[in-house]
């Protein structure tokens, strides 16, 4: 595990927290003063947040269900794609989908448009540009590149890849998944291979509530992964807990949220794990002009108008979850969320910010009020 550093990475954006996370309590404490760096906001994103906060918030009154809004992209075939979808739902959700995409088309647009911001994965740190690469899976068959992003169903993704490849027979196989073999890389490609894909593929990726996912990570690879606990969750607990620096018991199959997110905190995001690092650094939707960006939270919906729209075989769809996943509800993160010190949640939610406005999820709720029901 990396020695504890500031996060003074450019990639980070800086912001506070809306009314509706602070309530009353809006004011940055000394301790937060102390990681200025993280907690003072830029203007533009500011903008970008009250900008997606009022575009909800007309959703939410449904002052916008009569506007018809422009395909994800400038992807005329959309709106036809989905109303053939076979999981589509009803059509209320159909034009939820319409505007979430909207949302986050424009929000990316503007905040993307900034001289400062990165306008080609060339313009990225070497650093950046790898970690980028790295994430970007290829089909040349079907001329799609895919962004995973670890906790956002990557693993079922990388099984429909390699049903597309030939690699494996079906997505419902019952095998252990090998996030490696069997996949192409984008960073395994040449500079003008990259261009050309770039350039003429289709292009998507999956974003999911940015705390949610973090607690996903959190429960699954501290409450189950043995090699997480060891790797990170020993030096976690001697780092954070009174009086166990130099215990030589401590095994890290105990870690509470409360010593993870003050991890968090200590960590650069450009070199945090995959499983917790941002989706923006991920994926650097600045960088790619993505075709699609689905979301968790309608994933079948979306998987399925991403089968369509890349023209994959009708045998092939997108797998059942299996029988042993445990979702994070919204009655399991508010729990999380609510327990949490909110000064750590206060300084934790500056490192995820461009998540929460670029991808359209409001900041949670978390004022005494709220937590009290």
């Amino acid at each position: 595990m990396p020695p504890r550093r500031p996060d003074h990475g450019r990639k980070r954006s800086d912001g506070v927290r809306s009314s509706s996370v602070l309530g009353s309590r809006s004011t940055v404490s000394p301790g937060s003063a102390r990681r200025s760096s993280a907690v003072l906001p830029s203007v533009l994103t500011f903008l970008v947040i009250v900008a997606s906060g009022g575009l909800l918030l007309m959703i939410e009154k449904g002052m916008l269900n009569s506007m018809e809004t422009p395909s994800p992209r400038g992807d005329g075939k959309r709106l036809d794609l989905i109303r053939q979808a076979g999981k589509q739902g009803s059509g209320g959700e159909d034009v939820e989908s319409q505007i979430l995409q909207e949302i986050r088309n424009r929000t990316i647009r503007a905040m993307c448009s900034q001289r400062n911001m990165p306008h080609s994965i060339w313009s990225l740190s070497p650093p950046q540009r790898k970690t980028l690469l790295q994430h970007v899976l290829v089909n040349d068959k079907y001329r799609f590149l895919y962004c995973y992003v670890p906790k956002v169903a990557c693993s079922n993704w990388k099984r429909v890849l390699k049903v597309l490849s030939g690699a494996l027979e079906s997505v419902d196989v019952s095998i252990k998944m090998d996030h490696r073999s069997d996949l192409l890389f984008l960073s395994s490609l040449k500079p003008d291979e990259i261009r050309y894909r770039l350039a003429h593929y289709f292009k998507f990726m999956f974003a999911r509530e940015p705390m949610e996912r973090l607690l996903s990570a959190y429960r699954n690879k501290f409450g189950e992964i043995e090699s997480y606990q060891k790797k990170y969750g020993v030096e976690i607990i001697k780092r954070y807990r009174k009086g166990r620096a130099k215990d030589p018991s401590v095994t890290g199959d105990d870690v509470t949220f409360g010593e993870f997110v003050r991890y968090l905190l200590d960590e650069d995001v450009e070199h945090m794990n995959e499983h917790w690092m941002p989706m923006y650094n991920l994926c650097q939707p600045c960088a790619i002009s993505y075709d699609f960006i689905g979301s968790y939270e309608h994933l079948e919906r979306d998987a399925e108008y991403v089968l369509q729209r890349i023209k994959a075989p009708p045998f092939v769809h997108f797998p059942v979850r299996q029988t042993w996943y445990k979702p994070v509800t919204t009655e399991t993160l508010h729990y999380y969320l609510c327990t949490l010190p909110q000064k750590l949640l206060r300084e934790l939610l500056p490192k995820y910010i461009l998540d929460f406005s670029l991808f359209a999820y409001q900041l949670p709720n978390t004022t005494t009020e709220h937590c009290r029901h």
